[in-house]
């Protein structure tokens, strides 16, 4: 049963003292606010609005009534505003500028909807930005379309290039934050982050639920689920057409990591795919992954893989299932979720160990940032789950990560993590510090460090 729930405000600090900052300063400055749709964008710049400001919520409409709309919330902080027609957003915004006594910050919120029906909006925006004189308005653009928001302060030949103040993309949150959202700890945080990852309206919309069960069913495997399109509407945001987006998206969360591999099964050539492949990682998510101390540039052995985690947990159990959940066959499908889900945390906990090593002080060493490895060894193919070089260059950080465990294999994957460090040739000789990542605390013996979700979470905030 859905209880409705308002989740807490959770971190976006920086966030806030950079847009206070700016909406605290004189007239005719622009900011601008973007990132992936339910990260908290809307919520974010309401919070920081202050009362004298002008928020407006753009959509689709045509633009004569977008500008009606925006005249009306004018017309909250300006008596008989809303009461003139303005034929254009020129005419609204000169008159505004005219009636106002003090400098005014104007929040355009889905900026992108406005530029869809009034292409002509960012010139004039610019126009104003650059004309001479004091000016009395401040913009802060806001929207979830992130190619079209970078198009906008980031393309050279975009109007609005080189001036914005303030360009700030609002990612999800550390994985860290998930246990005050929803009220779990150590392995059950790391479980509850398998499924939603750090996009603050999942957590929301799966605290209204006695389960997280309960919730998956409701949310994402029942067709009727808010979430169950959910990658698709995330697509739409910033592609014309989301087919070969999602495609990509579905054979790498099937498990085609290799370039090749991916082509082949969509019967494409394999340079046809790497610019749509690189517009996925720009949009967070997809990545690639190259061996340690390798150059993910010109490297030939790169993997690519899912980012995001409930991206992952999608691709990964609901749309091989989609026929089944289509005809409202929930219960096999819940069936193979509980069979291979500890697979699937075991992955997301793989990346989480990665992500942690940096913040991290371990044999009271600082450590760079993590990677993979795998390559030959001495007598055979040898693969290391965490690699990082400490910030001296002095030792080599060797980690295992494991999610399934019992109480006395703590000391018995200590001796095999120490076997293989031993076939690496690309460690002889130097300084290793062998670690292991569990979901609880074992006995690994003398000089190995372990690592629980504990300890993880608490530095990825």
């Amino acid at each position: 049963m859905l209880v409705a729930m308002k989740l807490p405000f959770l971190n976006r600090d920086e966030e806030q003292r950079r847009l206070r900052r700016f909406l605290g300063g004189k007239g005719g400055r622009l900011a601008v606010l973007y990132g992936r749709r339910r990260c908290g964008k809307s919520t974010l710049i309401q919070r920081v609005a202050g009362d004298h400001a002008l928020y407006f919520l753009a959509d689709q409409r045509d633009a004569p009534l977008q500008i009606d709309a925006l005249a009306v919330e004018a017309g909250r902080i300006l008596p008989e505003f809303a009461a003139a027609r303005y034929g254009s957003w020129d005419a609204l915004l000169s008159t505004l500028e005219a009636r106002l006594d003090r400098p005014l910050n104007v929040l355009l919120d889905e900026f992108p909807y406005l530029v869809g029906t009034s292409p002509e909006l960012p010139s004039l925006l610019q126009r104003y930005l650059d004309r001479p004189g004091e000016k009395k308005i401040s913009f802060l653009l806001c929207g979830s379309s992130q190619r079209m928001m970078q198009g906008l302060v980031l393309d050279r030949t975009a109007p609005l290039y080189g001036r914005a103040e303030e360009i700030l993309k609002v990612e999800p949150l550390g994985p860290g934050w998930i246990a005050e959202a929803l009220g779990v700890t150590g392995q059950a945080a790391v479980e509850a982050y398998a499924i939603w990852g750090g996009v603050p309206r999942y957590w929301e919309l799966a605290q209204g639920f006695g389960s997280m069960g309960e919730a998956v069913r409701e949310l994402v495997l029942d067709r009727r689920g808010v979430l169950h399109d959910e990658p698709a509407t995330l697509l739409l945001d910033d592609l014309r057409t989301a087919g070969q987006a999602y495609s990509l998206l579905s054979l790498i969360g099937a498990g085609c990591n290799r370039l090749s591999e991916i082509a082949g099964r969509m019967g494409k050539p394999a340079g046809s795919l790497t610019r749509p492949l690189s517009n996925l990682i720009e949009l967070g998510y997809v990545c690639r992954e190259a061996p340690f101390g390798d150059d993910e540039r010109s490297t030939k052995r790169t993997l690519y893989r899912l980012s995001d985690p409930f991206l992952s947990f999608y691709f990964r159990f609901l749309q091989p299932n989609r026929s089944l959940l289509e005809l409202g066959l929930m219960e096999p499908v819940e069936d193979r979720l509980k069979d291979d889900f500890a697979s699937h945390v075991g992955a997301v906990w793989e990346t989480l160990a990665r992500r942690s090593v940096p913040f991290l002080r371990l044999a009271e060493t600082r450590w760079g940032v993590a990677s993979r490895w795998w390559g030959a060894g001495a007598d055979g193919p040898v693969e290391f789950d965490v690699v990082a070089e400490s910030l001296d260059q002095r030792s080599v950080l060797i980690g295992e990560v494991k999610w399934s465990q019992k109480e006395s294999e703590g000391q018995r994957w200590a001796e095999q993590l120490r076997a293989r460090i031993a076939r690496a040739p690309f460690l002889k000789g130097r300084n290793v510090i062998p670690a292991l990542w569990l979901k609880k605390s074992l006995d690994a013996g003398e000089g190995v460090e372990v690592i629980t979700p504990g300890a993880v979470l608490d530095v990825l905030r």
